[in-house]
């Protein structure tokens, strides 16, 4: 399951990131304010948002609200210390499907997005994507196949896999892959994200076409699906 999570308190963010990735075996985005969130909800697959209420830039109601008014289909949660019985109505009301109190505990968390995921949201993005010659992801399986032939890929390069076929034909900066995959705040380098690149493009060179990641110097990499 993927999940973006939204919560500007560093530590608290890191912590839940760390958790849902350790305990629950999820794929989860972290961002520290309103507008970035409500960005990467328009731009990217996400089965379950989770929205701290306050937040720099843009609460976490007023992107709940803004994402509804835009038909988008997928659980949001929202995490608030305001626990009146009108404060939750009032999240309810903008649109969220579930809510919770800090400080909470991570396994009620956890057994809260297990229930979301058993409900029918709205379908993501396409769950089979193909791309150059022979190659489909598979969204739902995290599998990606040359031919029929299953090329293994660590979680940081199926996130990145996906991250480039969102944004095909866009140059991305190191700087934002390095956010998106490894967390805003993240203590690791640029070096990381050149290794990652390098390790995807080799399970991906295809000798009957170009390269599909190609470098940009001095900047980044772009992501052409029919190369």
């Amino acid at each position: 399951m993927n999940i973006l999570l939204a919560e500007d308190d560093k530590k608290l963010g890191k912590l839940v990131k760390y958790m849902l990735e350790k305990k629950g075996g999820y794929y989860v985005d972290w961002v520290e304010n309103g507008e970035d969130a409500l960005d990467y909800a328009r731009g990217s697959a996400y089965d379950v948002l989770i929205l701290d209420w306050m937040m720099p830039l843009m609460d976490g109601v007023d992107v709940c609200k803004r994402l509804r008014g835009d038909n988008y289909g997928q659980a949001i949660v929202l995490l608030t210390a305001k626990d009146s019985l009108q404060d939750k109505i009032f999240g309810l009301d903008a649109g969220a499907d579930d809510y919770l109190t800090k400080p909470f505990e991570m396994d009620e968390l956890l057994a809260r997005l297990r229930v979301l995921a058993r409900r029918n949201f709205a379908p993501r993005q396409s769950d089979i994507v193909s791309f150059g010659r022979r190659f489909k992801l598979n969204r739902s399986s995290h599998q990606l196949f040359r031919d029929r032939a299953e090329i293994q890929l660590s979680p940081r390069e199926y996130q990145l896999l996906d991250f480039f076929l969102q944004n095909s034909g866009n140059v991305l900066t190191r700087e934002a892959i390095l956010d998106r995959i490894w967390g805003v705040g993240s203590d690791v380098s640029y070096k990381n994200v050149d290794v990652t690149v390098k390790m995807l493009r080799d399970k991906l060179d295809d000798s009957e076409g170009e390269p599909v990641i190609h470098s940009i110097r001095g900047v980044g990499y772009r992501f052409e699906m029919d190369a």
